[in-house]
């Protein structure tokens, strides 16, 4: 199966299934002599790992992580870094029932039209528990960036439903749960979820993750432009249905005087553009949106077919969140990071 992998330079490589044994990946491109601890890798983990909160499905997994190659007392070799994590509490007997059955607004379908077999436990591949070690090969390209270039990658939940949140704290994002920079809503959130897990329904969320100090000049003017291969690691994610770069589609009701960013000599006046120019950074923040959609798992009755296209109704058992947008915060981070780090990487090689 190809498409398991993202990067150039800095290449990330996964693979493993939601029910499988493991999930793994290989780390080609960082730089050596760079110090990693697993601590390091292991605090975003705990970030997106499941059963870690009342408001997200109640799957436990530690995510305990294990690094196999890449490291030599502590320091980056410069050959690829090989990381596993084991699943450890897999509920295969929940997908019996339903396994020649198609779960909509899943993967089940098409995956099925174009393999013509597959593993039904959990969505198998297709599952959002692959990006688990996304989240771990992010944390070494965040490190790096952060230590090397200065550069801070920052995500929170700007909107759940229909309840926006304004970007109040930085700091309050990693005090709650739902990765809230608006205190004052959190009550009204945690009413929603509790709503939403007594009706059986799930909602959609936006996600918005800020890079700060990102230097000028990453990213190519044609096909590899940065915010092209941002929106390609970003549309990605499981659930994601949509992304944004700085004012994204807010830009259609606006006239060019007023989208444009103007300069002066000291920098931008405003940053509709998210940080990036034609392609090519600009040094202001990048700024990214993601929109996921709603759990497609839920106890509500829906309508469906199975593999001799008989018409059937569903409803999908098992352990699930009422909202993937909760979790997903360390998710993006990660992906924009691997992003960065890349072209990061492909800048100094050419331009350095």
């Amino acid at each position: 199966m190809p498409g398991n992998s993202i990067g150039k330079m800095f290449r990330v490589s996964t693979f493993g299934e939601s029910h499988g044994i493991a999930l793994g990946c290989i780390v080609d491109g960082m730089p050596p002599g760079f110090n990693i601890e697993i601590q390091d890798i292991q605090k975003e983990l705990n970030k997106r790992k499941p059963g870690s909160s009342k408001y997200t499905t109640q799957r436990r997994e530690l995510d305990t992580v294990e690094i196999l190659s890449g490291l030599f007392k502590g320091k980056t070799t410069g050959t690829s870094i090989g990381m596993l994590i084991y699943n450890t509490d897999q509920r295969s007997q929940d997908y019996e029932k339903i396994k020649n059955i198609f779960r909509p607004g899943h993967a089940d379908y098409s995956y099925h039209k174009k393999y013509g077999f597959r593993d039904y436990r959990g969505g198998g591949r297709s599952s959002a528990r692959e990006t688990t070690m996304r989240v771990a090969a992010g944390a070494i390209a965040k490190k790096y960036l952060k230590k090397i270039y200065g550069i801070k990658i920052t995500g929170y939940l700007s909107k759940m439903g229909k309840i926006n949140l304004k970007l109040k704290s930085l700091e309050e994002i990693k005090k709650n749960p739902f990765f809230c920079p608006e205190i004052e809503k959190l009550k009204i959130l945690k009413k929603k979820i509790k709503k939403l897990k007594k009706q059986g329904d799930s909602i959609g969320a936006e996600i918005t993750t800020i890079a700060h100090n990102i230097p000028t000049g990453l990213g190519e003017p044609v096909f590899d432009k940065l915010d092209a291969d941002i929106a390609h690691a970003i549309m990605g994610i499981n659930a994601v249905k949509g992304v944004e770069i700085g004012d994204g589609f807010a830009v259609i009701s606006k006239k060019g005087h007023e989208n444009r960013d103007e300069i002066r000599k000291n920098g931008f006046i405003s940053n509709h553009a998210g940080g990036i120019l034609g392609g090519i950074s600009n040094g202001e923040d990048i700024i990214v949106k993601a929109a996921f959609k709603p759990t497609s798992s839920i106890s509500i009755p829906g309508k469906t077919i199975n593999t001799n296209n008989e018409e059937k109704k569903i409803i999908t058992k098992g352990r699930h969140d009422p909202c993937v947008g909760i979790r997903a915060v360390p998710i993006v981070e990660a992906m924009l990071a691997i992003v960065i780090m890349d072209h990061i990487l492909r800048n100094k090689a050419q331009c350095k």
